[in-house]
Formats: C-alpha cells, structure tokens, sequence
C-alpha cells in the first residue's frame, strides 16, 4: 500500500511534536562530557530537511547542538563507503552485543564480529578500519571531512551544524584505544 503525505501533514505533525515536548524538562544533561553538561537545558528544536530541500524548523533550531553519538551512524556511513557493507558486515557485524553500549569488553569477547557500529565496541571498531589506519591525523581529518560533508556545514555555515570533534574523542584513552585496533 502506497501513502502520499503532503509537506503540510509534515509541518503539522512537526509542529505537534514540538509543542509537545518543548516544555518537557524530565532527565538531565549528560555530565560525562563537560561540553554537555555546561548546556542550556530549556534549548530545544526541531529541523527536518526534506527530500525537495526544503527546511521545516522550529524552536531552537539554529543552535548548535553536539550530535555526539549520532556521529556513529555518519562514522559507520564513511568505514562503508571505504570497504563496502559485506566488508564491513565481516570485520564488525551487526548485531547487539547484550552489554551495555559503552561497554568495551565486546571487543575483547567477540573478536569476529565485536558488535555494530552503532554502540561503542562496534564504533571503536569502525574508527579503527577508518582509512588512512595507522595515521590518526590524517583518520581524524578523513572523519570529520566525512561529517562535515554529510551535514552539509562548514565552520562558517551558520545554517547548518559545523562539526565539532568534542571532548569525548580528545581524551587519550580512547583515541590510543582506536589507534591500537
């Protein structure tokens, strides 16, 4: 069955969402990264960008906000347009691994296949396969070079969010671990 849905249903139900949930002040900032934990947590938006190129945005929708996790998805996009998904597929896997997402220890315990890109064993992985391996400069540019082109920013674009490598890539434990893979 075949559903046309018309740009207004889309502003609509975007609209809906954000009054919704734009005065919703349950939870916390994330305090394991100072960046997070120093944020507005009143800030809120919406930004939709839709497949014609037009924008739909509402709220706080011009700051900008860290993706921090969502850079495994754009990660896990880059280490498949270097080997390809069966590559991928074979090296990393894509299954949950049961341990919580930041847990390393999938690596240690499942050398074929650590975990899916999408948690962190699987996302130390894939930063590990980033090509070029072995020089993290030259991997950290390819990454954010692959960000910033996949969200459409540069650092003097203020529509749109610039990449921003945070705090949490910058400690020494975990870019020696993603070195050492």
């Amino acid at each position: 069955m075949e559903r046309t849905i018309t740009i207004q249903q889309i502003k609509d139900v975007a609209q809906e969402a954000y009054n919704l949930y734009k005065d919703n002040t349950d939870g916390k900032n994330a305090d394991y990264i100072p960046y997070l934990a120093n944020i507005d947590p009143k800030l809120f938006g919406i930004s939709i960008c839709l497949m014609n190129g037009e924008i739909i945005q509402l709220g706080d929708s011009q700051y900008r906000f860290g993706i921090e996790s969502v850079s495994k998805v754009l990660t896990a996009i880059l280490v498949l347009r270097q080997y390809g998904a069966p590559k991928v597929l074979e090296m990393i896997g894509a299954d949950a691994t049961g341990l919580p997402f930041n847990s390393i220890m999938a690596i240690l315990l499942e050398n074929d296949h650590p975990s899916t890109p999408l948690v962190n064993a699987g996302a130390i992985s894939a930063n590990s396969m980033v090509q070029p391996v072995g020089n993290s400069d030259a991997k950290w540019k390819a990454i954010v070079d692959n960000m910033t082109e996949l969200c459409g920013s540069t650092a003097t674009d203020r529509r749109t969010v610039p990449v921003r490598v945070g705090d949490k890539f910058q400690q020494p434990f975990h870019r020696l671990a993603i070195e050492k893979l």
